[in-house]
């Protein structure tokens, strides 16, 4: 494997999927591990019968080289991906995984290749958005709307994803006659949303292409009707508008981000606690977390780098 040294902008992070069909998905896990790993990847990518998805990290010229690599071959055409940089790699190490999905609903008739809504590129979604004829929905789980989302979404407030359809079937004569717009962080979950929505008779279906990951790179702070920050799946928590790295830090309790407001908390211990999952855990389980804390500040303190349980 090659040493892995950051440009001057430090290292490219790709967000990416692509729905196709993809029968051979199982024979793809080896080769691709072994193509991130030689090039110093970090990150994980998600392989099943539908298609791809991932987030990855490394220099700019070992991302660009994994890109072109996935798109010489005829599934992965029409890729979808978006970049942002990071002044860390924000992954601890590779994975490829097979999976039934690469994003699970739990709805397997439902075909994003077929049936999802209307793209609406990042510079026209304000006015859509702004429509009083338009609903707009958060497809993302609770913990990730509540660090931010658009004025005006209705969070479903799902654990996770599988929760979404029974969401929406107990609510949709709410939304007879309305333009329905939904949004995700990076478009993929949007792409299943979208198109399980019109299979309940609902016509005019709209997603935000590239999710709010496009949205916070194309549209102005000033023009924004974005509100707080948005959640993305690695060591760097959470990004703002320009995809700088936010203020949010990850609990390594539970794993859900925490604002700075959050961090004043007596219930907020740094790698321990904060006050979502305080309660929840046992004298035991803060006493593993406190040691295990303690032995992260001491490989920062060595000069060791990111302790592999930070």
């Amino acid at each position: 494997m090659i040493s892995v040294s950051p440009s001057p902008a430090g290292f490219r992070v790709a967000a990416l999927y692509r729905f196709c069909r993809l029968e051979r998905f199982a024979e793809l896990r080896a080769p691709l591990f072994a193509f991130c790993q030689e090039r110093g990847i970090k990150g994980t990518l998600l392989l099943a019968r539908e298609g791809i998805n991932g987030t990855v990290s490394g220099t700019e010229a070992a991302i660009a080289s994994l890109v072109a690599h996935l798109e010489a071959m005829p599934e992965f055409a029409g890729l979808e991906v978006k970049y942002s940089n990071s002044s860390e790699i924000p992954f601890h190490r590779m994975k490829v995984r097979l999976k039934r999905e690469i994003v699970t609903m739990g709805q397997p008739d439902v075909d994003p290749l077929t049936d999802a809504g209307a793209y609406v590129a990042a510079e026209d979604w304000n006015a859509l958005i702004s429509d009083p004829d338009t609903v707009l929905i958060d497809t993302r789980n609770d913990y990730e709307v509540t660090l931010g989302t658009f004025e005006g979404a209705i969070n479903p407030r799902t654990a996770k994803f599988g929760e979404f359809p029974a969401w929406f079937e107990a609510q949709q004569a709410d939304f007879k006659g309305k333009k329905v717009a939904m949004f995700c962080t990076g478009g993929i979950r949007c792409e299943k949303a979208t198109a399980y929505v019109k299979s309940l008779g609902i016509d005019e279906v709209f997603h935000l292409k590239g999710g709010i990951l496009k949205y916070l790179e194309e549209v102005r702070s000033d023009d924004s009707l974005w509100r707080g920050e948005c959640f993305v799946f690695d060591e760097r928590v959470s990004v703002s508008h320009g995809l700088a790295v936010g203020e949010a830090q990850l609990c390594r309790a539970c794993r859900h981000p925490v604002t700075p407001e959050e961090r004043k908390s007596l219930k907020f211990q740094e790698g321990i606690s904060c006050e979502r999952c305080f309660d929840s855990r046992s004298g035991a389980d803060r006493a593993r977390f406190a040691e295990r804390q303690k032995q992260v500040e001491l490989a920062a303190r060595r000069g060791a780098g990111r302790h592999i349980g930070s």
